[in-house]
């Protein structure tokens, strides 16, 4: 799968790397080329295990391009390395754009990148900044809807980016659950095929219109952790949860 990321921050490493770690082709994007083309030579380091030689890259056009000869999946071979380009490349490779920049600035980076989005699976991961900056009104999953026309797939917005670097996130012998909400059946294929290539198990968090829901959750559970709770505490396990359809 060919994964466009908008965004060259932490979350684009953490899970870009991860999907270049499963064999996918990643692009990422950033407001500097330079300083994205040197964050897509880490994230192919990270990603092959055993290169036999340091990544290079060109920068042709818009697009830096890199090739390395390494290990994926326990095997050597030629891959295609993680990438670096501008907005509106990254809207226009990926089969999948993921939408990982600051709120702040996501309506510039939007416009920046263009049309090429419109119709395609679009991952939304972003959450409101600051403890008051959510606002219930303006939920940021249908604002990336309203400007790429975009198949908008809510998800990986409920952990910290730490937890994605994770090979895999398992916690007390249990995958972690990653919850989704879209309408587009396709594009929910293939955020689910994302989701399983980190080792986490999607689960169905119903249409885009509860994606609210999901930005309300994050802004709530962030707020318990910077408080030092353990919100993960706040919830019973299943067994505990009352009746319900199995």
């Amino acid at each position: 799968m060919r994964i466009g990321i908008l965004g060259a921050g932490g979350m684009a490493d953490a899970l870009g790397t991860q999907w270049a770690r499963a064999g996918h082709e990643v692009l990422i994007s950033g407001r500097d080329l330079a300083r994205s083309t040197a964050q897509a030579e880490r994230m192919t380091s990270h990603a092959t295990a055993t290169p036999t030689h340091p990544p290079r890259s060109a920068i042709r056009g818009e697009v830096a391009d890199v090739r390395v000869r390494g290990a994926v999946r326990g095997e050597v071979a030629d891959v295609r390395a993680v990438r670096a380009g501008s907005w509106a490349a990254a809207a226009e490779f990926g089969d999948v754009v993921m939408v990982a920049v600051r709120q702040a600035g996501v309506t510039d980076v939007l416009r920046a990148a263009g049309a090429a989005m419109r119709g395609k699976p679009v991952i939304d991961v972003s959450n409101a900044e600051g403890p008051g900056g959510y606002d219930p009104a303006r939920p940021l999953a249908g604002l990336i809807h309203e400007l790429t026309g975009g198949h908008v797939v809510k998800a990986f917005n409920l952990c910290h980016v730490d937890v994605w670097r994770m090979t895999p996130p398992v916690f007390d012998g249990r995958p972690l659950a990653v919850p989704l909400c879209g309408d587009d059946p396709a594009a929910l294929v293939a955020v689910r095929t994302l989701v399983t290539d980190l080792g986490c198990t999607p689960v169905d968090g119903g249409g885009l219109d509860r994606a609210v829901l999901l930005e309300a959750t994050a802004a709530f559970m962030i707020g318990l952790w910077f408080s030092g709770a353990d919100a993960q505490a706040v919830l019973p396990p299943l067994a505990h949860s009352g009746a319900h359809q199995p």
